[in-house]
C-alpha cells in the first residue's frame, strides 16, 4: 500500500465538486495505450483549421483546444472534468478545507447551479442560503448555459470582495438577490456534544485533511465529558464526502483491525484497490497513527450513523462499511449514490482533468453508484415525515451518470406520483412564513431524526418513516 500512495499521491471523495479524487504522479501517456483513431483525429484538426480561417471573426486558438478538452471530458458523466490553471488551484484548495469564496457546495440542475448545502459558518450560510436554492444570475451574468467550473470560477474571487447571486427558491416561489462578502472559508468539519449523560453526538460535516484529527479530539473530549459512554451518534447528513484516507481512518475508528473497508475496480491495475482498516492505508506520510490515542471502548460502543439525501461519496464508504459489519446501526434516508472514483491527472504545471477511472464497492461487494445506501431504520426528517425528500436529485437523476455496473436500473413508477405530492405540499408550503419553513438545525433539541437515533440506542421505540421513497434494487443480469 505504501508504494501506491507513493504512485497517487493523495486521494479524496465527494459529490460533484468534492468527488473522490485520485492524483497521480505519472505522466499522462501510458504503456500499452490502445491505437489512436486517425481518422477521427484527422476530422478533429479539419474542424479546428475550418473554425480558424472561416469563423466571422477571429477566435482564440488556446480557448478552442481548452474547450474541445473540456467538452470531451464533460460528454462522459456528470464528475469528470477539465480543470484550467484557476479551477485546478480552487480544486486543490477545497481538499484542504480553506478556500476564497461563498461557502456552499454545489451541483447542477436544469442548467443552473443548485445549492446542495452551505458550509456551516460561511459567508452563504449567514446570508441565509438553504439547500435546494438555485442560482439563476452570478453579478450580471446569467447561469443557464454556464458549466458548474465556470460558475465557481465566479463566485470565488479575492477576500473581502462582493458577489451578488439571485437566488430562486423553489419552496417559497419566489426570486431575489443576496450579495455576499466573499472570505476564506476554514471549515470546521467536526462537531459534538453530550446530548444527555451516557449519551453523545458527533458530526462530519466533509472529510477534510484536517478531518481526523479534529474527529480524534472530539471523542476525547466526550470521553473526558462522560468516561462511561452507553451510546454515540455519528451524524453523515449532508456530508458530500472528502479525503478517501479520511473516510478510511473514521470507519477504522470503530472497526476490528485490518478488515476491508471499501474496494476499488476499474480498468487500471491502480484502480482495483482494497483499502483496510489499518494505519498504513490512512496514515499521512512521515505522521503517527491519529487514531492511536482513541479510548479502546470506542471499538464496542453502542453507535447509530445517521444519513440522508446529501451524504455522499465518503460519507457512504463509512456508511456501507459500517452497515456491512453490522457495527452500527443506520438510520435516516437513502444515501446520494456518488460510488464512483475520479482521478485527477496533471496535464500540465497548472491545468488538468478530473476522471472517472473506478467504482467502488462496500466489504460485501456491492456497488453504491447510482443506488445508494439504504438505512437499516428509514426516519423521517420530522414528526409529520419527510414530505419534500421526493423531490431531491440524487445521483441516478443526473444526466449521464454511471450505473452501478452490478445489472440493469429499475425505475421506480411510484416516485414520480411523489414527486406530483411533494409538488402540491410545497404550495401549500410557500403559505407559510420563512421563519415556520426553517428546519430545525443539525445536533439540536429540536432535530427529530437525533432524537430518533437516541432512542434506538436507549432501546425505546422508534417512530419509523412514513414518506421514505427507496429506489428499486438493480436487478441481476443473467449470463
Amino acid at each position: 500500500m505504501g508504494q501506491k500512495l507513493k504512485i497517487a499521491g493523495w486521494i479524496s471523495i465527494g459529490a460533484m465538486a468534492g468527488a473522490l479524487t485520485t492524483v497521480q504522479l505519472q505522466a499522462v501517456a501510458r504503456a500499452g495505450m490502445a491505437p489512436l483513431p486517425l481518422e477521427e483525429l484527422q476530422q478533429l484538426a479539419a474542424v479546428f483549421g475550418m473554425v480558424k480561417t472561416d469563423y466571422v471573426e477571429p477566435v482564440d486558438e488556446k480557448k478552442l483546444i481548452t474547450d474541445a478538452i473540456s467538452g470531451m471530458v464533460a460528454s462522459l458523466d456528470p464528475h469528470s472534468v477539465y480543470f484550467d490553471k484557476k479551477t485546478y488551484k480552487e480544486f486543490r484548495e477545497g481538499t484542504s478545507g480553506r478556500f476564497v469564496g461563498v461557502g456552499i457546495e454545489i451541483s447542477q440542475e436544469d442548467g443552473l447551479v443548485k445549492v446542495v448545502s452551505p458550509i456551516e459558518g460561511s459567508p452563504a450560510d449567514r446570508a441565509g442560503l438553504k439547500p435546494n436554492d438555485l442560482i439563476t444570475r452570478i453579478d450580471d451574468t446569467a447561469v443557464k448555459g454556464l458549466s458548474l467550473n465556470d460558475a465557481v470560477k465566479k463566485m470565488r474571487g479575492e477576500p473581502q470582495t462582493k458577489v451578488m447571486l439571485t437566488i430562486f427558491r423553489k419552496d417559497e416561489s419566489r426570486t431575489f438577490p443576496v450579495t455576499i462578502t466573499r472570505e476564506e472559508i476554514r471549515t470546521q468539519s467536526v462537531r459534538s456534544k453530550v446530548i444527555e449523560p451516557g449519551y453523545a453526538w458527533i458530526r462530519l460535516s466533509q472529510f477534510q485533511e484536517r478531518t481526523v484529527d479534529d474527529f480524534v479530539v472530539k471523542i476525547e473530549q466526550i470521553y473526558k465529558q462522560e468516561p462511561k459512554l452507553k451510546g454515540l451518534v455519528l451524524d453523515l447528513r449532508n456530508d458530500p464526502g472528502g479525503l478517501l484516507d479520511a473516510a478510511v481512518a473514521v470507519s477504522a475508528a470503530f472497526l476490528p483491525e485490518n478488515v476491508t473497508v471499501v474496494s476499488t475496480n476499474g480498468q487500471l491495475v491502480e484502480s482495483k484497490s482494497v483499502y483496510k482498516a489499518s494505519p498504513e492505508f490512512y496514515q499521512r506520510r512521515n505522521g503517527a497513527d491519529p487514531l492511536k490515542r482513541l479510548p479502546a471502548a470506542l471499538k464496542t460502543v453502542p453507535l447509530v450513523v445517521l444519513v440522508n439525501e446529501g451524504s455522499a461519496s465518503a460519507s457512504e464508504i463509512v456508511a456501507g462499511a459500517l452497515q456491512d459489519y453490522k457495527r452500527a446501526t443506520i438510520m435516516g434516508n437513502q444515501t446520494f449514490g456518488k460510488g464512483s472514483v475520479q482521478t485527477v491527472r496533471p496535464l500540465g504545471p497548472d491545468t488538468g482533468i478530473k476522471l472517472t477511472t473506478a467504482r467502488y464497492y462496500t466489504p460485501s461487494g456491492k456497488s453504491i453508484q447510482a443506488r445508494g445506501i439504504v438505512p437499516d431504520v428509514m426516519i423521517d426528517e420530522t414528526a409529520e415525515g419527510s414530505p419534500f425528500a421526493a423531490l431531491r436529485t440524487r445521483e441516478a437523476d443526473l444526466e449521464k451518470h454511471l450505473n452501478s455496473g452490478q445489472g440493469a436500473e429499475l425505475k421506480d413508477p411510484g416516485r414520480e406520483k411523489a414527486r406530483e405530492e411533494a409538488m402540491k405540499r410545497l404550495e401549500e408550503e410557500a403559505k407559510k412564513t420563512p421563519e415556520q419553513r426553517r428546519p430545525p438545525e443539525l445536533g439540536s433539541d429540536k432535530d427529530f431524526q437525533l432524537a430518533q437515533a437516541i432512542n434506538q440506542l436507549k432501546g425505546r421505540p422508534v417512530l419509523v418513516s412514513k414518506t421514505a421513497v427507496v429506489e428499486p434494487k438493480n436487478e441481476k443480469k443473467e449470463n
